[in-house]
């Protein structure tokens, strides 16, 4: 009851049929925070944005700080907390990576090697 006297009126529509609390709160978790799919792909979003950051042209440097800042926030804010983490899941995300990684490393192009020919000149050999 504490749940449906909180939420706006979209948001009761969306738990209405819903019995137990914890269903309510595990819907409303989704749809506003996502599935773990849809918060590592934001997680990756925001390591790469602050990876590449660089400041904009025509960026003062407070403006640049502050969206410095929102990344820096944002990343605090999605990342796993490592000491409530379950095992289950730290093995997981470990397990995810491993396979991105050989993914990543079948997909890169083989590189090739040229050895080049050295042709003797008669006359240098007395220079070598």
């Amino acid at each position: 009851h504490v749940i449906f006297c909180a939420l706006s009126p979209s948001e009761f529509n969306r738990v209405l049929s819903i019995d137990s609390a914890k269903e309510m709160w595990d819907r409303l978790m989704v749809t506003y925070e996502g599935t773990n799919q849809a918060k590592d792909t934001k997680i990756n979003r925001l390591v790469h944005d602050y990876e590449l950051f660089t400041m904009l042209e025509n960026e003062n440097i407070s403006s640049m700080y502050a969206r410095f800042n929102d990344i820096i926030n944002a990343l605090k804010e999605e990342a796993k907390d490592l000491s409530t983490l379950p095992l289950e899941d730290l093995l997981g995300s470990l397990m995810t990576h491993e396979l991105r990684m050989n993914d990543q490393a079948r997909n890169e192009p083989k590189k090739k090697t040229i050895a080049l020919k050295a042709l003797k000149d008669k006359e240098s050999d007395e220079d070598e």
